[in-house]
C-alpha cells in the first residue's frame, strides 16, 4: 500500500476504519447471546478484509481525483457518493446473504455471520463518512499529507 499510494500515512489511515467493523462485530455477538470463538474470529477476520478493500477504493478514486485536478473540497464529497452505490450494494448483498445461515446454520455458522453482519453494518457507515473526514484532517488539519492541486482548477 505504501507503493500504491506513495505516502506511509494514507495505509494508516485505511487501517484505522478496522477497529470500527471489530467494534461491531463484538456488539452483534453480545447482543446475540453468542460467546466470541473460533468461528467468530474468522468472521472478524474476514470482515476486516471487506473494509480495507473498501478504504482502498475509496481512496484510490480520491487519488484519481487529485490527478484529474479536482481540490479536495470536492473530491472527498463527490468519491464519497460515487462510491455510496456499489459499497452498499455489495454490504447488502452480503448481509442479506448471511441472514438464513445466520438463523438456521446451527452453532458453527452463527458466530462468524453474526460478526459478519454487525461488523459491516458499523464499518460501512464509518469508512464512508468519517473515513474521508479522517483524510481531510490529515490534509487541512495536520497537513501531513499534501495535497496540491496538480490541473486547471474549475
Amino acid at each position: 500500500m505504501l507503493v500504491q499510494f506513495k505516502n506511509a500515512v494514507k495505509p494508516l489511515l485505511v487501517f484505522a476504519a478496522a477497529p470500527y467493523g471489530a467494534i461491531g462485530a463484538l456488539i452483534a455477538l453480545a447482543i446475540m447471546g453468542t460467546p466470541f470463538g473460533f468461528m467468530a474470529f474468522l468472521g472478524v477476520a474476514s470482515l476486516i478484509g471487506v473494509i480495507v478493500s473498501h478504504v482502498i477504493v475509496l481512496f484510490d478514486f480520491i487519488e484519481e481525483m487529485h490527478e484529474k485536478g479536482e481540490p479536495l473540497e470536492r473530491a472527498l464529497p463527490d468519491a464519497g457518493i460515487e462510491r455510496l452505490r456499489p459499497v452498499m450494494i455489495t454490504v447488502g448483498a452480503t448481509i442479506l446473504a448471511l441472514f438464513p445461515l445466520a438463523l438456521e446454520g446451527g452453532p458453527l455458522w452463527k458466530p462468524l455471520c453474526y460478526a459478519q453482519i454487525g461488523g459491516l453494518a458499523v464499518a460501512t457507515f464509518i469508512t464512508l463518512a468519517p473515513g474521508s473526514g479522517l483524510l481531510c484532517d490529515f490534509c487541512f488539519g495536520l497537513e501531513v499529507i499534501r495535497w496540491d492541486v496538480t490541473a486547471k482548477e474549475e
